[in-house]
């Protein structure tokens, strides 16, 4: 291929230090007159060497995919899959065979942290060696004097922040996926939810929260479930539920993505479905006060 300006990384959640290495990257690039091209992986390579205890994934490749996109500042993305051949592969050959060899780079724009190859043996000064394209390393990226990372924002998650989170992200954070069949439990209760497929064994966030969901229908403001369930199923499987507001349609089969705006309540177990329902409905008075309150902050 014509040579390129490339960073490499997991850009897990396309944070807003992602966004400052691209519209860098996006500068480099123009001026060498080369496209803006990344290099990421799937999966995670956390994801590969603890695959009994993964971390948190903050968005699906398809997501991620979505976002590089949208910020406008990516002319082509590369996704290596991430198996033992990759893993075992020395620094020297990811730099012969796939930098060079595979994406003809001519300027590299990396973390101040970034290590590569097998055993991580590859670092910034092997790579500023290579004569065939221009290295230079990126520090991190202050948001209000702490380093946005993807760590920092499954951390913020995990402890229900999610204005925190949302800081280091610049918007709201989000999951999409496809409408599946349920149980259909939620109708039966009064409140019929569509239950969104989640590829991840384990989310960056638990608990009851208020949401605003973008459908094909429109943008709906709603109540969401994230977790297992635990009072009406024995699964130790995560399911995402969302129960819209006044919504009436069938959302099967499409595609939905939801946005977290606050937490409610940790995921609890309730001894009966009558304890169960006061619940859900005293949920949905608080999610709905709080999208009115929102609606007219905005006005």
């Amino acid at each position: 291929m014509p040579g390129c300006a490339l960073t490499i990384g997991n850009f897990d959640g396309v944070h807003l230090g992602h966004r400052n290495m691209l519209t860098r990257l996006r500068t480099e690039a123009d001026r060498r007159a080369l496209p803006v091209a990344v290099l990421t992986f799937e999966p995670h390579p956390r994801e590969f060497f603890s695959r009994e205890t993964p971390p948190a994934r903050l968005s699906t490749l398809r997501d991620k995919l979505a976002e590089l996109e949208a910020s406008k500042l990516v002319d082509i993305v590369f996704v290596y899959r991430f198996n033992h051949a990759f893993a075992r592969m020395s620094a020297q050959d990811f730099i012969d065979d796939v930098l060079v060899g595979a994406l003809n780079t001519r300027y590299l724009l990396i973390g101040d942290d970034f290590q590569f190859g097998a055993k991580r043996s590859g670092d910034f000064s092997l790579l500023r060696s290579c004569p065939h394209f221009v290295t230079e390393a990126m520090p991190s990226v202050l948001v209000k004097g702490e380093r946005a990372s993807s760590t920092l924002v499954r951390e913020r998650l995990a402890a229900g922040k999610l204005d925190a989170a949302e800081h280091l992200l610049g918007r709201a954070y989000q999951l999409s996926g496809r409408v599946m069949h349920g149980r259909k439990l939620g109708r039966t209760l009064g409140f019929p939810t569509a239950n969104i497929h989640f590829p991840h064994r384990k989310p960056a966030l638990e608990g009851v929260f208020v949401v605003e969901a973008q459908t094909q229908a429109g943008v709906w403001g709603g109540v969401a479930s994230l977790g297992k369930n635990p009072t009406v199923s024995q699964s130790q499987d995560y399911k995402l539920e969302v129960h819209l507001f006044d919504f009436a349609g069938d959302l099967y089969g499409q595609r939905m993505t939801v946005r977290f705006l606050k937490k409610l309540r940790d995921e609890a177990r309730y001894d009966d479905l009558d304890e169960l329902v006061a619940q859900i409905e005293h949920d949905a008075s608080s999610a709905r006060s709080y999208l009115n309150n929102l609606q007219r902050e905005q006005a």
